[in-house]
């Protein structure tokens, strides 16, 4: 790994990346934006546990007073869980937090950034950004897609976060040729459930079958990321019927309060969180979990096809 790249890494991220073996990259926007505290700090702390039994080496990125940082020791982690004014970071000011000398947390797409510039080939988070509700008068649509659609890296997630318009989601993917695969199932998930009633463009059921796939897309110099789209587990996951309920009441209460840009993400994962009576933390953390396993296990795929 050439010395002069922009970021610091922990000793066993720099190692593993050195050595070629397997590395699993984590955001940290759902440590300071999408959970409350403890269990944002022993999310993040056992996730990385989960990746570890897979034999893969956990990356965490944020940006710490204005240093990039490839895979956080304890103390960073812990710290960045009681933050409260971290920057949520994207494409357009990751460098600010960076030049400004600021803490920031790094969203999808700003994490996909890094893990490629860190050579880190996979991403596990809780579900990706995508187009909002009422994107045909907002124009809210984030840069997570795409992000998917220029850089390399494998993201795996539960679907689109369901607070969003899925199906604009999944057509806006679809035209800008990022492959959506469904792990183990026919139809996508989302996010809290494992229904979205809509069909998984692709279907892929073990983690050497999308290492392969990623190795042929290479081959053919296909630019751009995958998305792996894994169900919530059934034991946790929440009926579909009942989310949606909650979505809209949520949706009419930030617009009430004139809740828009980054801010209307967090609003109603807080507001799921109440309205669900921590239902919705629940389902989160074990679709984080199964994520990071299976992550793991398509980190150490890769290392087997290269």
């Amino acid at each position: 790994m050439p010395t002069s790249l922009p970021f610091k890494s922990s000793e066993e991220v720099t190692d593993a990346i050195r050595a070629r073996r397997p590395v699993v990259a984590l955001e940290s926007t759902i440590i300071t934006h999408g959970m409350p505290y403890p269990q944002n700090r022993d999310m993040a702390r056992n996730v990385e546990a989960i990746i570890r039994e897979q034999g893969a080496v956990p990356a965490t990125i944020a940006v710490l007073d204005g240093h990039l940082v490839v895979g956080l020791n304890d103390q960073e982690l812990d710290a960045l869980a009681t933050t409260r004014d971290a920057l949520k970071l994207s494409r357009a000011d990751l460098a600010y937090a960076v030049a400004t000398g600021r803490t920031g947390a790094t969203t999808v797409a700003a994490t996909m950034i890094v893990a490629d510039l860190a050579g880190i080939g996979v991403f596990a988070t809780g579900g990706i950004g995508g187009v909002h509700r009422g994107a045909e008068t907002s124009f809210d649509i984030s840069a997570d897609l795409e992000e998917l659609a220029r850089t390399p890296v494998i993201v795996v997630c539960a679907g689109a976060k369901a607070i969003l318009d899925l199906d604009k989601t999944l057509e806006v993917l679809e035209t800008k040729g990022v492959p959506v695969i469904g792990y183990g199932v026919d139809e996508l998930p989302a996010f809290w459930s494992r229904e979205s009633g809509l069909p998984a463009p692709l279907r892929l059921d073990t983690a050497d079958q999308i290492a392969a796939f990623q190795a042929a897309r290479a081959s053919l110099s296909i630019e751009g990321g995958m998305l792996v789209a894994h169900p919530v587990p059934e034991t946790d996951a929440l009926p579909r019927a009942l989310v949606e309920g909650w979505i809209e009441q949520a949706l009419a209460e930030a617009q009430a309060q004139g809740i828009a840009g980054k801010a209307v993400t967090p609003f109603l994962l807080d507001r799921m969180y109440h309205l669900s009576e921590g239902r919705s933390l629940a389902a989160n953390i074990a679709l984080v979990e199964a994520n990071a396993r299976l992550a793991g296990r398509i980190a150490v795929a890769l290392t087997k096809a290269a």
